[in-house]
């Protein structure tokens, strides 16, 4: 069982940025997937950027050249840094993993993934 927490989260003006935070702890796979989501008022979920262990990187079309994902493995942190944010990127946000060895087929999937933290609120505002 993994278990995820975010952090990071708050408001900023359009334009600005934010860097998101998942700190994984439990038993983290040596194949996963990791990735971010997020739900907006009224909205579906959005897979918004998630990665492999094979070193693929995925994103939305709508944050693709402005979100950026990573992760660093030693200390089992993923982050999410989002720059340019928009009006329209006001969500909750959450992150997810699931094991697999397999490559992951697109950050639509984010959603799907078996383990997920609690989100963490980001409001941009115009």
């Amino acid at each position: 069982q993994v278990q995820l927490v975010e952090s990071g989260g708050g408001s900023v003006q359009a334009g600005g940025s934010l860097r998101l935070s998942c700190q994984a702890s439990g038993s983290m796979y040596d194949n996963y997937w990791l990735g971010w989501f997020r739900q907006a008022p009224g909205k579906e979920r959005e897979g918004v950027g998630a990665l492999d262990s094979h070193g693929n990187t995925y994103y939305a079309e709508s944050v693709k050249g402005r979100f950026t994902i990573s992760w660093d493995n030693a200390k089992k942190i993923l982050y999410l840094e989002m720059n340019s944010l928009k009006s329209e990127d006001t969500a909750v946000y959450t992150c997810a993993a699931d094991h697999s060895s397999t490559e992951l087929a697109g950050a639509h999937w984010v959603p799907f993934f078996g383990n997920r933290g609690q989100g963490t609120q980001v409001t941009v505002s115009s």
